[in-house]
Parts: structure tokens; sequence; C-alpha cells
């Protein structure tokens, strides 16, 4: 089905999303990106899907962009020159949205968009798009193999994927600054240091932690209540005031209590295991 990744859906609903171009470590290309964009955009909405967990097929996650391929290595069209306010008025539209926007930024919001969990299984080097398409990923955790680099600075580049945007809300603007401006390879341990993953593991151990990790946040539990939870957490955070998050709460409350909540409280109140039946299709809005 695709050329550059797997995809695999268990009964509980975990699907396993694997980067798959081992022989090259997983290095992402054009094609790696419209294929991540397509899954995180259909195939991770179905709601037989409840989590989804990333990992890298071999000896590595991803070891960042392919710097093989002819032209623009990133695909960007040299021959334009946009101010910033015509590329933000037709950032979507040709020729700007091809050859201008950032291939990593439009898949990690296509992660983000996805009101479900996901969690980034990091089994060796994540370079480059390799590291910053995690930090749209809700947590990481990491093998002892993992080997995480923000290494810009050394290709004359910047931070891409909408990074300068997650990496200082998940390690704060000190660390993440560092970390850019020296663009050196962290062991998992400075990752973990660094509160960048949650956990280290021994490389057997990390799919199955990754995978315990996903069915305690989605068996039993209601996909509308994970979604809305989600989608609230990530915006009040960032929210410029307390009310901001009372509005979005006070709404996303009230469909959650009339819907899946009634059931919650049912059992909850019967001693029993619920039986939600809200779908993460059918998320309310909020804002």
């Amino acid at each position: 089905m695709y050329e550059t990744l797997t995809w695999d859906v268990d009964a509980d609903g975990i699907a396993t999303l694997t980067l798959h171009r081992p022989d090259a470590l997983n290095a992402f290309n054009l094609t790696m990106a419209r294929e991540l964009e397509q899954v995180f955009l259909t195939d991770a909405r179905d709601d037989a899907v409840r989590a989804v967990v990333v990992t890298g097929s071999g000896r590595a996650f991803c070891a960042g962009m392919d710097l093989s391929a002819d032209g623009n290595v990133f695909g960007l069209d040299e021959s334009l020159s946009p101010t910033p306010d015509e590329f933000r008025a037709s950032y979507d539209q040709a020729p700007y949205d091809s050859g201008i926007r950032d291939t990593g930024g439009k898949v990690t919001l296509a992660i983000h968009a996805l009101p479900k969990p996901v969690i980034a299984a990091i089994n060796g080097p994540a370079v480059g798009i390799g590291a910053t398409m995690t930090l749209a990923m809700d947590i990481r955790l990491a093998s002892e193999k993992a080997r995480i680099g923000f290494v810009f600075g050394r290709l004359g580049i910047v931070p891409e994927a909408c990074s300068t945007w997650f990496l200082p809300r998940i390690v704060g603007i000190q660390q993440a600054l560092e970390w850019v401006y020296s663009a050196d390879i962290l062991t998992a341990e400075q990752a973990l240091a660094g509160r960048l993953v949650r956990s280290v593991h021994a490389p057997e151990d990390l799919l199955p932690a990754a995978y315990d990790l996903a069915r305690s946040f989605v068996v039993d539990r209601s996909p509308v209540a994970l979604g809305l939870a989600k989608r609230l957490i990530y915006r009040n955070a960032a929210a410029a005031e307390p009310l901001e998050a009372h509005l979005t709460d006070s709404l996303a409350m009230y469909w959650a209590s009339v819907g899946d909540g009634k059931e919650g409280v049912a059992a909850f109140l019967e001693k029993r295991a619920p039986r939600f039946t809200g779908k993460a299709s059918e998320i309310p809005a909020i804002e």
C-alpha cells in the first residue's frame, strides 16, 4: 500500500506505523512525507484506530532528510521569492503549497490534528526531521540505542516541522536553544534528562512498553473524551488567559456530559466496565 511505510492495526485498535526504508536508515524523502501526511489524515482517522505507535524499521528510527536527491533536496522551488504577506495569504495554494511549504511541517500538522494518542517509539538514530517529527507526537519513548539530534546548524539550515513551536513547549526555551545551537547528537539518557523523552528502555522492551502505554490510554476510555482532552491541553497551554481555557473546557464538558459521560457515570455507579459508543470522527466543535 505504501512505499516507505508499513501500517498495522491490532484488535485493541492500536496501530503500528513503521518508517520502512531500512537500507537508507529510514531517511525521510518526499515520498515518505506524502505518505506520512496521508496516513495521519486518512488511515489514522478511521474510528477502528484508537492510538498510533510510530517506530522505525531496522536499526534506525529516521536518519533525517535523504540528502542524495537531485536538485533542491527539500523539494522546494528555488525560482520563487514570496514576501511573508504573500506567503501567509496563499500558503495552501499553488505555487507556494508545493514550492515553499516545509514538507515536514505538513506531516507534523497532520499528526498534531489527530484526535487520538500518538506515541513515538524511538528505536535508534533520530536526527533532523527524524527528531522533529516526534515532537508533534504526544509521548516519546526511547531505546537505549536511540541517538537524537537537532543538527540543522551543521547543514546551514533552520529547525523545521513546526519544531520551534513544539520543542520549547516540551523542554523549555533554554534547553531547546542549547540543543539547536550546539547541533549535538544526544544519547537516550541525555534526552531523558532534558525531558524530551518519557522513558528509556532496553531495545527488546521498547515496543512492548509503547503498546502497554497505548492500551492504558484507550481500553475502556471514551474516544470523544480523549480527543477533546488532547485538543484542550494543546490549545489551552498556549492560551493568553485562563478564561480561554474556561470557555473551551465548559463546551467540552457539556458535550461530553450529554454523550459518553452518561455511560461513564452509569458504569461507575453500577461497578462495571463502560460501554462507550462515541466516535473520534464525531468530536464536537469547542472553539
